[in-house]
């Protein structure tokens, strides 16, 4: 990874945003994995911990809160409105950041209402957000904005000035900005340490985290292969034309030249197993296997088919026997609560 002279911007594109501050530890550590690294017989790998960025067991979406709920109290705003799945990480760090700062959330999230109070869903309720469901589990539905504007127009009569939160919307580019910020922080860490990875791998779900990533370093001119590891059955197509949207859509709200394009990164859809949230022995394998060897803790959707992914480059012979790779942990530990019967078994 060579440097540039655009590393004396550091710390610098995303100040002109506005953004309250939720993380409670910032810069997430980068530390090494000897032990796991021994094991796998790669290159050395550095863990950048995103699952300690605070509030609420911590994660990535954390520092994504940081800048859209900036954006949403600028406005005016009392409340906000967001969907996803029973165990979104993304709505429960929507709602502590929504307790945090005294404002109201309302969670609609896809499924029936009967599901076992565990993991993010037994968080959402004691952060205290109103939870909703919906009979889809499609998170690209077309009639999810209507729903959305449903809630919004309901808190309208109620006197309320809401927020819709919306990753597939024109929240995303506004999100992926935290990202552009953390590369930053990433190529400040590494320069310290005085090391060159050649790699970060990062799970790739929304395409938000990747986005901000690639932009971020490419902005930067660092020859930082961003590697994705898809956790869904979205296509490759699809995921990388919204990681170019959302990327360059940061670009512009940053004021930045640089665009990115296809080529900038890079996706694997060889491990996403029987769908999204569904986990599969290797996952369990992985999980156990890094709990072990680092006391590092992922988890069976997202956090540990990256792993898997990793490992399986690392086996290849595809990224060497030397040098360092980051693997950047984005959270997610109340999922293995609510999976803990798979994980146990």
């Amino acid at each position: 990874m060579r440097k540039s002279e655009s590393a004396s911007k550091i710390g610098k594109f995303c100040t002109d945003l506005p953004r309250t501050p939720l993380c409670s530890h910032l810069p997430t550590p980068l530390e090494r994995a000897p032990r796991l690294s021994a094991d796998l017989g790669g290159p050395e790998i550095w863990f950048k911990r995103d699952d300690l960025t605070g509030l609420a067991l911590g994660g990535n979406k954390i520092r994504n809160m940081e800048f859209i709920f900036g954006e949403l109290l600028g406005r005016g705003c009392d409340s906000v409105i967001t969907t996803a799945g029973v165990q979104s990480n993304m709505c429960r760090a929507t709602a502590a950041a929504a307790g945090k700062l005294g404002l109201k959330c309302v969670l609609l999230l896809r499924g029936t209402g009967e599901e076992e109070r565990q993991g993010n869903l037994l968080l959402d309720d004691l952060l205290g957000a109103d939870v909703r469901f919906l009979s889809t589990k499609d998170p690209y539905d077309p009639r999810t904005p209507g729903w959305l504007e449903d809630i919004q127009t309901e808190l309208k009569e109620d006197g309320h000035s809401p927020y819709i939160l919306h990753l597939t919307g024109e929240t995303s580019s506004l999100a992926a900005c935290a990202y552009v910020d953390a590369a930053e922080e990433i190529v400040a860490q590494i320069d310290d340490l005085k090391i060159s990875p050649d790699h970060l791998f990062v799970t790739a779900g929304s395409g938000v985290t990747i986005a901000g990533l690639v932009l971020g370093f490419k902005n930067l001119g660092r020859d930082l292969n961003v590697v994705g590891i898809m956790c869904s059955n979205s296509t490759r197509d699809f995921l990388s034309d919204r990681i170019t949207i959302y990327a360059n859509g940061a670009a512009e709200r940053l004021g930045l030249s640089t665009q990115v394009n296809q080529g900038d990164f890079q996706l694997h859809d060889a491990y996403v197993g029987p769908g999204y949230s569904r986990c599969y022995p290797e996952v369990v394998d992985t999980i156990k296997l890094v709990a072990a060897k680092e006391g590092i803790l992922l988890d069976p959707v997202y956090t540990g088919k990256c792993m898997v992914g990793l490992k399986d480059r690392i086996a290849r012979g595809e990224l060497g026997d030397s040098g360092e790779i980051v693997f950047l942990h984005t959270g997610g530990a109340p999922c293995i609560f609510a999976d803990a019967g798979t994980i146990s078994s």
